[in-house]
């Protein structure tokens, strides 16, 4: 039986030089959950996602982030991905002269994890979302198309296991093939790993494959209402203008 893991957040009160972003978020995500939390632009969705990873540049004036009750804030980002944190990223970084392969081979012995099927395993995994294995030997994301550098995004999701993973609009800049297969790699991974997710969006259409059980409306730095996947597609037929005065 796979293991359970929380991600609680607590009253998370989080500013941009100076500016504060977000005004009391609380958010629980457990493993095979999927939330989504969506709202228009500035509402403070990617600023939840820098700060539970621990990007610089963000300061937590107020709450708490705990995962399996530990309180991940005092983490460097790299602790925090050891714990079982896990981005997949709006925009992918290209990183010149380092492989994928290196990169998830130092992944895997940081996590005390065996590197003697790794090749295989990202073979396999790069097979079943329709990325191209001869890409496996590039930099990494260096000269990948939009779409490619959302797969190569999934493909470690999938191959590293994390217990949580934040995925910050994972279905911007792709095609509709390309959302297919990296939005179902994830709805997988929460049934046969036990992955929880927290899925940073605002269109309902990677709601279509990777279904979510609750789904929660961001605007202002504020969770102004939550429900099931019904909300997504009232507020694809509405909009947040609802919302905006709240």
């Amino acid at each position: 039986m796979s293991t359970t893991h929380t991600l609680e957040i607590r009253g998370l009160v989080a500013s941009v030089a100076g500016n504060r972003i977000l005004e009391g978020i609380d958010l629980t995500v457990r493993s095979g959950e999927v939330h989504a939390v969506m709202g228009p632009n500035g509402a403070g969705k990617s600023t939840l996602s820098a700060v539970v990873l621990g990007k610089p540049g963000y300061e937590v004036e107020a709450g708490e982030v705990l995962l399996d009750g530990v309180d991940v804030l005092a983490m460097p980002t790299w602790q925090r991905a050891q714990a079982g944190l896990h981005l997949v990223m709006q925009y992918p970084t290209e990183v010149p002269g380092v492989m994928l392969s290196d990169v998830m081979a130092e992944a895997f012995a940081a996590r005390g994890r065996d590197t003697g099927e790794l090749a295989d395993r990202l073979a396999s995994e790069a097979h079943q979302i329709g990325f191209t294995t001869a890409l496996l030997d590039r930099p990494l994301n260096v000269d990948l198309s939009g779409g490619e550098k959302k797969r190569n995004e999934t493909l470690q999701l999938a191959v590293l296991e994390p217990a949580i993973a934040i995925l910050d609009e994972l279905d911007s800049g792709l095609d509709v093939d390309a959302l297919r297969a990296c939005a179902r790699r994830v709805e997988a991974a929460t049934k046969e790993g036990n992955l929880g997710v927290l899925a940073i969006t605002h269109y309902i259409r990677l709601l279509h494959e990777l279904h979510a059980d609750r789904v929660h409306i961001l605007v202002k730095g504020r969770i102004v209402r939550s429900g099931d996947a019904s909300l997504a597609a009232e507020l694809e037929e509405q909009g947040y203008g609802t919302y905006l005065d709240t």
